[in-house]
């Protein structure tokens, strides 16, 4: 629509706010709890999210944007993840210009891709960067966060009413055009309020404002959440709050503890209240998915030395009781403890979309892990676009994969029947019990004879196997080998058939029948390093 400016009498939607929220107009994307897991729900379908999060700037080039699609089709990517600037949205105050936005999703529709927004308002990595010129240069009436020693720094302050409500009347503008120009075609599934929010050097913002506020009592909310939520809280709070012994009232530090830690809660719980405020303004407009972001730590740093208060495993509590209209909060990964991370970010039974993740060759083995094993709704390598050789990429061949495989996995996904493996060199095999008979699901090197098998450091390799039926399997992925045995030890399990195949718009269509070498007379089923496969695999039982 070009530029507009702001109309201050928004459409009221109806909206339930929270995880799992099931939007009172179930026409436009919103999410559904399956099992033990979330879908995304689009045009009432449920959705797989392959992605790929954009690197920071591209967004902000139609020209530079351009033969990035075709890139984007190469690797099957069917989501893309792009920053959405405050300050190219609003350059002067009150005038909003959406022709970026615009063009995003006009191109978006043309290559059959969907769009997660990223809204780069009051904060991006911690820092203020992305606020408009007019924001920036009146820190009289935009405030800064500051550190210990007094002084600015480059990051809004969350205690001042100003900065969140420019940052509200933003954010509900964007979603307001949103609405009116994308609710049909539903280009634009979810939204991530604000990225990666994060207080540095420091645990906590010591302004006038902060400091009081850190000696007043713990809001009665949060407080009233602990009670209710007494035995479901996440260890680290727990003990914090335990060793305090669990008063109902009181100061931060009475309630909590002196030290880091409890700074970083107060911080938590005020970035969480802001979070939620844009998030509750730009759902009043248009109630699409919303999440947040956090930048994982790491080991041995204190609150201050990372982005400390953002939604983190340990502070998960927090941000659920303040930011009800938050419904998933993600990890960004750039550490190599991918189980360990997504371990934490499942409980509270808050769903696993994985939004930004170092875009490297083990991604086309997490990914089949973290949708097999977690029901993750999504996965989402960074700066997709820095390939050169998209059709070489492995992501894309684990993309491939899983868009044939999606019917199954989407039916399949938050039950039993379904699981994902991740496999190297320290975690060679792992079982699955499934039915009547349990897989041995192995890295392709523990065969030894494989090339490379005596290698020290192994390839990540994972895949991803759906039951289907009492004695069949869905196999599929890279670097497998996959064994079977009947639990109860009462029969032996045998491979009645192998055959590998494709799926097109959800049929199965069989290539080659793989009895024989290929599944080594009957002893396994084999998908070797560097190969990428799907098999349909019936057993049956003798003794």
């Amino acid at each position: 629509m070009g530029k507009q400016w702001l109309l201050l009498v928004m459409n009221v939607w109806l909206f339930l706010p929270g995880a799992y929220a099931r939007q009172t107009n179930g026409d436009i994307p919103h999410l559904r709890r399956q099992g033990r897991s979330a879908q995304m729900m689009v045009h009432n379908r449920p959705f797989l999210m392959l992605g790929g999060e954009l690197g920071n700037s591209s967004a902000s080039s139609l020209a530079y944007m351009q033969p990035i699609w075709p890139k984007l089709q190469q690797m099957h990517v069917n989501t893309l993840l792009t920053p959405v600037y405050w300050e190219l949205m609003e350059p002067e105050e009150g005038r909003f210009d959406f022709s970026l936005t615009d063009s995003l999703v006009q191109s978006a529709r043309q290559h059959n891709i969907k769009l997660v927004l990223l809204w780069f308002g009051s904060w991006k990595n911690s820092m203020s960067c992305y606020a408009p010129a007019w924001v920036k240069k009146n820190t009289r009436r935009f405030p800064r966060a500051k550190n210990e020693q007094g002084k600015s720094e480059e990051i809004l302050s969350a205690f001042d009413k100003r900065n969140l409500e420019a940052d509200q009347r933003a954010f509900t503008a964007l979603l307001q055009h949103i609405r009116e120009t994308d609710s049909r075609e539903q280009t634009v599934i979810m939204v991530q309020v604000e990225n990666e929010i994060g207080m540095l050097p420091n645990a906590r913002e010591h302004t006038t404002a902060a400091d009081a506020l850190f000696k007043q009592d713990v809001p009665a909310e949060l407080l009233r959440y602990l009670q209710q939520h007494k035995q479901e809280l996440v260890p680290e709070l727990k003990a914090r709050w335990d060793a305090q012994g669990t008063p109902s009232k009181g100061n931060w530090e009475t309630v909590f503890g002196k030290g880091l830690s409890t700074e970083e809660i107060f911080q938590a719980w005020h970035y969480a209240r802001y979070a939620n405020a844009v998030a509750e303004a730009g759902k009043k407009a248009y109630p699409l998915p919303m999440y947040v972001n956090a930048a994982l730590p790491r080991p041995g740093k204190l609150p201050g030395e990372y982005p400390s208060a953002g939604p983190l495993p340990h502070l998960m509590d927090i941000w659920q009781a303040a930011a009800t209209a938050i419904d998933v909060l993600s990890p960004d990964f750039y550490n190599p403890d991918f189980k360990y991370w997504n371990d934490l970010y499942v409980r509270k039974n808050n769903p696993l979309f994985i939004p930004e993740i170092r875009f490297e060759p083990a991604d086309a083995a997490k990914v089949f892990y973290a949708i097999g094993h977690y029901g993750a709704m999504g996965f989402s390598p960074f700066s997709i676009e820095s390939t050169d050789k998209p059709e070489e990429e492995p992501l894309g061949k684990s993309y491939n994969i899983l868009q044939q495989l999606s019917p199954l996995i989407l039916e399949h996904q938050g039950s039993d029947q379904m699981e994902g493996v991740l496999l190297d060199e320290r975690t060679g095999s792992q079982e699955w019990k499934s039915g009547t008979y349990t897989l041995k699901i192995s890295h392709d090197y523990t065969l030894g004879w494989s090339p490379a098998a005596k290698d020290t450091s192994w390839p990540q390799t994972g895949g991803i196997i759906i039951q289907t039926g009492e004695d069949e399997y869905i196999i599929a992925g890279t670097g497998l080998v996959v064994t079977f045995s009947v639990s109860d030890k009462s029969d032996i399990a045998g491979i009645l058939q192998a055959d590998e195949g494709i799926y097109v718009e959800g049929k199965w269509q069989p290539r080659r029948r793989m009895n024989g070498d290929q599944d080594h007379q009957g002893r396994h089923i084999r998908i070797p390093v560097g190969e990428w496969g799907i098999q349909r695999v019936k057993l049956y039982r003798y003794n």
